[in-house]
């Protein structure tokens, strides 16, 4: 294949775009300084960072004053579930979350649990999809949030949290919802859904790593996670990382921009690939719902070959070609555990350890679709040795 190396792994993050680096460098080399200070190179930063703040805040329909920067995702995300925790503790001890929700949502609640929180974890459906009467069910006079992502990392399947967030909203109870898989790839607005706090970042979207976003209403009674000098008005101390915000807010601005031609071109390729494995290889499944599913994601799974996932991965990635087995925070997992996330939709143990990720972005082509395509071939040939003349990939 050359040096060309294929990225299809945009789930995990993508590339800086170029745009994006040339309004960051400025920040880097000129006007560098601290947001907190007075003079000149501090009010120019602040300024910066203002400006940044509501930008963010008007992509997601929020006002400025209600957009917090963090670390992360995941910074966001813990900082939403346990400061409401602590600050709601005194109506009651219940959260509600997901079964599919991304690791640093259910490790978070694991934490609660040690605190004395009580956590339901909502079932979904074979696509992945959130039983709203199960949460209707769920919920009682202690509940005190409830968290469910908009789209899932590992299967792309988005979820219903227009009607989720009314339904907290007639409950009196408060609405998380991590956005950081769906956030510059197809419309959110904090309005429409009802949310309460709404979590973003900035590396899924073609900005820098290291740099997210928290939402939180007017009103929301919130603590701080980090204490020091008092920046994001009091509430998530450090010095504001000028240049990743900087970033982060034109990455925003370029998605708006081309989002909705952007969705049907990735679709557009999404849908190939999709016709061709369901062509040429009967025994492939598709992981999530087929059409309520982000743009540019698939993933899916070959009945039989699920333990040799990992090695296909393996095979691509000598030929040039990046793809995922999953989350890509899985592959920190030391136990090599199944997905929860596959588990959930009703894939046993074994089958749940044997997705094939594809996650398409902003500078993937037809021609990387087709030469991936061709590629699947040849590391399929490869791995089917292990199997007898009846092998599951006879096409």
């Amino acid at each position: 294949m050359g040096e060309k190396r294929i990225f299809l792994d945009n789930a995990a993050t993508t590339c800086v775009d170029e745009q994006v680096l040339q309004a960051m460098i400025p920040c880097f080399t000129r006007e560098y300084g601290n947001a907190s200070s007075l003079h000149h190179f501090g009010t120019y930063a602040k300024e910066v960072l203002e400006k940044s703040r509501a930008t963010i805040a008007q992509t997601i329909g929020a006002e400025p004053l209600e957009v917090f920067f963090t670390s992360s995702g995941t910074e966001s995300n813990n900082w939403a579930l346990k400061s409401v925790a602590n600050a709601y503790r005194g109506k009651g001890r219940h959260i509600i979350v997901s079964a599919i929700e991304h690791d640093c949502i259910l490790n978070t609640c694991n934490w609660l649990t040690e605190q004395g929180f009580f956590i339901t974890y909502l079932p979904v459906d074979s696509d992945g999809v959130v039983d709203l009467e199960v949460l209707k069910e769920s919920i009682n006079p202690k509940t005190i949030l409830v968290s469910v992502m908009h789209a899932n990392n590992e299967i792309g399947t988005i979820e219903p949290i227009e009607a989720i967030g009314r339904l907290c909203r007639q409950n009196n109870v408060l609405f998380h919802t991590d956005a950081c898989q769906s956030y510059g790839k197809i419309r959110v607005d904090v309005n429409d859904i009802c949310a309460d706090l709404l979590t973003v970042n900035s590396h899924k979207i073609y900005g820098p790593k290291g740099i997210g976003a928290l939402y939180i209403r007017k009103g929301v009674k919130i603590e701080p996670l980090l204490h020091g000098g008092g920046q994001e008005a009091g509430l998530r101390s450090s010095t504001e990382n000028i240049p990743a915000i900087t970033g982060f807010a034109r990455a925003a601005e370029l998605c708006m921009q081309e989002m909705d031609m952007e969705a049907r071109r990735l679709a557009q390729l999404r849908q190939k690939l999709v016709t061709f494995i369901e062509q040429n290889y009967p025994n492939a499944y598709i992981n999530g719902h087929r059409e309520q599913r982000l743009p540019g994601h698939l993933s899916f799974s070959f009945h039989g070959l699920e333990g040799e996932t990992i090695r296909l991965l393996l095979l691509l990635d000598e030929i040039g070609i990046a793809v995922s087995a999953g989350s890509a925070c899985s592959s920190n997992d030391k136990s090599h555990s199944a997905s929860h996330v596959l588990q959930a939709i009703g894939l046993n143990p074994f089958e749940a350890r044997g997705a094939i990720r594809v996650s398409m972005g902003r500078f993937t082509t037809e021609n990387d679709i087709d030469i991936f395509i061709d590629s699947l071939g040849d590391a399929l040939n490869n791995l089917t040795s292990i199997f007898s003349e009846n092998s599951v990939l006879n096409r």
